[in-house]
């Protein structure tokens, strides 16, 4: 990645995103020209020059303080995760340039596999940073059927999300899942913009799907670690689902999801039904 587009774009949006009155600043009269603040104007809230701010906001952040940056987060009004972008992205900018690399893909231990199989009642699903499935157990199999085919590899997350068509049935706010997706990944390439894997994936993204490529211009980053999906699944039809997603921390890059409905509802009812689908599909699974 070009880290002063990267900054230059990444800033860009968020001063866009700001009105004045968002800031906490008066403005008497006067048409304004820009849909949020002006440079002098987050220069002034951030406590720097106005020549130094424009500077910044054309990609230059080679040498600017952990101060500066902080002053900078709170003028605009960034949060614990939008901060650490920021940060990464000075970091990469004041560092030595590193060249692209190939990062060995993270495997899951034996005692994480054990550990999801053990939990039978619970679909749990671990994947890589790129959202590669590593391991699962049988109900989070049949959770998500398009992402473990049978007799095939599983299917990447994030390639499904936006190339395969029968995503946007099965998740029926399909839209608010594949951002999410694309902000995750916008947040990696921040903090390693030399992982090659990553770029590829980007760029394949980027050029088979119009929305990814919108999308990922927006430089919107979030962490998703915990909510809810709705999911039309083509076994027990529309269920509502709370997830969890928990670092693996001994293998950096893993983590686990695990999928669990509200008590007493309709959806635990529907989960209710596929661990009854699972269980009588295992005995045929055992005998072939």
């Amino acid at each position: 990645m070009d880290n002063k587009r990267e900054v230059q774009q990444f800033l860009t949006a968020l001063r866009a995103r700001l009105t004045p009155e968002q800031a906490g600043l008066t403005i008497f009269g006067g048409e304004r020209r820009v849909p949020g603040l002006r440079r002098e104007e987050v220069a002034q809230l951030a406590g720097v020059s106005t020549a130094y701010y424009t500077r910044m906001e054309r990609g230059n952040l080679a040498g600017v303080s952990e101060s500066v940056l902080y002053a900078l987060a709170r003028a605009l009004h960034l949060d614990d995760v939008e901060t650490t972008h920021l940060l990464d992205l000075a970091r990469t900018a004041t560092g030595p340039r590193r060249p692209g690399r190939v990062k060995p893909a993270p495997r899951v231990s034996e005692r994480i596999a054990r550990m999801l199989d053990a939990m039978r009642d619970v679909p749990a699903i671990s994947l890589t940073r790129l959202g590669d499935p590593a391991a699962s157990n049988a109900l989070g199999r049949a959770l998500f059927p398009h992402l473990f085919p049978e007799n095939a590899p599983p299917l990447n997350h994030t390639r499904y999300l936006f190339l395969d068509p029968r995503s946007q049935e099965f998740y029926p706010d399909w839209e608010k899942s594949a951002r999410e997706s694309v902000s995750a990944l916008r947040l990696l390439a921040g903090h390693d913009p030399a992982d090659r894997a990553l770029m590829s994936l980007v760029g394949e993204l980027s050029t088979h799907s119009d929305q990814f490529r919108t999308w990922w211009g927006a430089h919107t980053v979030r962490t998703h670690t915990s909510g809810t999906k709705r999911l039309n699944h083509p076994v027990v039809g529309e269920l509502t689902i709370g997830y969890d997603v928990l670092a693996i921390q001994s293998t950096p890059g893993l983590s686990v999801t695990t999928y669990l409905p509200e008590p007493g509802t309709p959806s635990a009812d529907a989960l209710d039904m596929l661990r009854s689908w699972v269980a009588d599909r295992q005995p045929a699974a055992h005998m072939s």
